[in-house]
This record gives structure tokens, sequence and C-alpha cells, in this order.
């Protein structure tokens, strides 16, 4: 049985590997970018191409057809992912730029979805990544919005950028800043060159407070978020965050006043 978890563990560790390369891969490459046996990644990629979730390509490997498909499914499954998509779009129209949604997971704040504009840039990370969220603009609403799941003193310290916020003292302003004004920055951060504006998805939760579902993020070349204007993207981040809200079964600001008033 240990030997059984240990190939699933190795032919998982395949899948992950081979859509971080530029080009397909050869069985060699492969094994020393992995550090697995050249004999083991043969039988498994052999096993994994069968099932299509590897296509070979003349001796050399990459991501197949299924394997696509068995992201896109999960995606379309998601309700977040399917309450922001239209969003998503009309937004990137608008603005021309790409957009992104990003939500808590096991492994941190992942990137559900996203929404390219005209824009010359096609904006980091991929689909299922994770981002840093000492660097990110989504990583402080995460440290701003759900403390209890991701702690402030847990954040990480790896400088990225010549402006990443390493101190814990500027980080935690930062945070708070985000808390406050109800949406997040990030200019050069994580990326040289590259400035995000994100606002969260929250939605009230029994006993009263708000939890964090997601956050919608606007990327951009930061002369070009400069052209835009952060405050211009700003609002309209903030608004299209709680358009997805209201698509997810949050009242409207006019449901909020007449329960008030009654």
């Amino acid at each position: 049985m240990e030997l059984l978890f240990q190939s699933v563990d190795r032919a998982i560790d395949l899948l992950f590997h081979l859509p971080e390369q530029a080009q397909p891969r050869g069985v060699s490459e492969i094994a020393r970018s992995t550090g697995l046996p050249k004999s083991t990644v043969h039988r498994l990629l052999q096993a994994l191409a069968r099932r299509g979730l590897v296509e070979q390509e003349g001796g050399r490997y990459a991501p197949g057809a299924r394997l696509v498909a068995l992201g896109l499914g999960a995606q379309e499954r998601d309700p977040v992912v399917g309450a922001a998509r239209p969003i998503l779009d009309e937004e990137a129209r608008a603005i021309g730029e790409t957009v992104f949604l990003m939500a808590p997971r096991s492994a941190g704040m992942v990137v559900l979805d996203k929404a390219e504009g005209a824009g010359f840039l096609r904006a980091a990370p991929r689909l299922g990544e994770a981002v840093p969220l000492h660097a990110t603009a989504a990583g402080k609403l995460a440290f701003a919005f759900a403390p209890e799941r991701f702690p402030l003193d847990e954040a990480g310290a790896e400088a990225f950028t010549e402006r990443t916020l390493v101190g814990a003292e500027a980080l935690r302003a930062e945070v708070e800043r985000a808390r406050k004004q109800g949406f997040a920055e990030n200019h050069g951060e994580w990326i040289d060159g590259l400035s995000v504006v994100a606002a969260p998805v929250l939605l009230d939760v029994a006993g009263g407070g708000r939890r964090l579902i997601a956050v919608l993020a606007v990327a951009a070349a930061t002369p070009r978020l400069r052209d835009l204007g952060p405050a211009r993207v700003a609002r309209r981040a903030v608004d299209a965050a709680r358009r997805v809200q209201v698509r997810l079964g949050a009242p409207t600001t006019s449901t909020r006043k007449t329960r008030k008033a009654s």
C-alpha cells in the first residue's frame, strides 16, 4: 500500500511539473528537474499518457487534453467562479486590462479565474497558482479580512523585488489601510513593473461579521495603471466585487436599507 501511495504522489508531482514548462520535455529532463529516477518517470508518464492526462510528442511530454478538461470541470463547478465570470469579462473589456478572481483555499490565496482585456500585458499568475500573501494586494486583503485563517504574524519575508514589504510594521500598516479603505494596492512588490488594485468579496455570516469569499484584482503595467488612475480603478474594483457579492446572494444596498427601516 505504501508503494501505491508513493506512485500516486509521484504521478501528481509530474502533473504539476509539466504545465510549468514552456516546451514539451523529455524523460531525462523531467527526471533531472523532479529528482525522480528516470525509469520511474518513464513508467508514470506512459500510464498518464494512456489516460490522456499527458501527451507524448516525439519522445517529449506535455500536459494532455484531459488534464485541461479536469481543471476546467473543477472551475466550472465552483459557484464563486460562476458568479464572478460575467463581471470579470465586463471589467476586463471596460478597463482593457487583466482582471483576476482569487479565493482562500487550502494552498492560500489561489487564482480561480481571470479575464484578459485588450492591453498588451498578459499578467501573471496562472490559474490554480497561489500568490505570496505579503507581496500582493490579494494577500493584504486576506490578512485584513480573514485574519483567523491568514495570521499576519505568519506572513512571509521573501523579498521578490526591492519594493517588497518585508518589515512587519510596514506590512501591518498596509493591511490596516486596506481594512479601512476596503481595497488594497500592490505596486511592483511581487513582480517588477506590475501594479494591482484589489477589492474583497465579502458575505455576511450567522452571528454577525463578514467572511472573505474571494478577491477581485485588476492588474496592469505600472505606467498603464498610473494613466488609468489608481483611485478610479479602485472604485471600479470595489463596485465589481459588490456585484459579485449580490450574485452570490448578498442583499443589495437598497435591501439592506429596507431591512433596517423595518
